[in-house]
């Protein structure tokens, strides 16, 4: 399935699929099998978990997502874009607790989607992603730069800073 030629309707299925498929990660990560989820990044795609705090409710939510270590540093991409719940909390409260496969971190999350880095950054991260990219239409060894940020040009491109 090529996520960027979808209707609307086929992408609000797609994100509902993606919800309850999150409910089953976070299962996974609060039972120790994280780094059991990480074991074939090629496919699956590296996984890590944000522990978020809700923009209006202040209450707290686990949402897992794909993400890519560059150079030390932890990026990730809202691949809904600005309609993600957890990029919009993040916005309003960046303090965030992300649980990679072998430890637990308090990180300041920012949004750098404008950092002239971000195709090379946003590639790393879809190239971490395993299958998600192409289900997305997006597949980073056939698109050129230009290309690529065409077809990413929704995606919120998000850095974890280590406190």
């Amino acid at each position: 399935m090529d996520a960027s030629k979808s209707t609307p309707q086929q992408m609000d299925s797609l994100r509902k699929f993606f919800h309850s498929m999150n409910r089953f990660m976070v299962w996974m990560w609060k039972r120790g099998w994280g780094k059991a989820i990480n074991v074939w990044p090629a496919g699956l795609g590296r996984i890590m978990v944000i522990k978020h705090r809700g923009r209006k409710s202040g209450k707290e939510y686990l949402t897992p997502v794909n993400y890519a270590l560059v150079d030390g540093q932890i990026y990730c991409t809202a691949g809904f874009g600005s309609l993600s719940d957890w990029y919009r909390n993040m916005l309003v409260n960046p303090q965030v607790e992300l649980w990679l496969p072998d430890s637990k971190r308090v990180a300041c999350a920012e949004d750098i989607s404008d950092s002239p880095k971000r195709v090379f950054l946003l590639r790393q991260v879809i190239i971490a992603s395993g299958f998600a990219g192409p289900m997305f239409g997006v597949n980073q060894k056939k698109l050129n730069d230009e290309q690529f940020d065409q077809a990413t040009k929704e995606y919120r491109l998000v850095h974890f800073k280590f406190l």
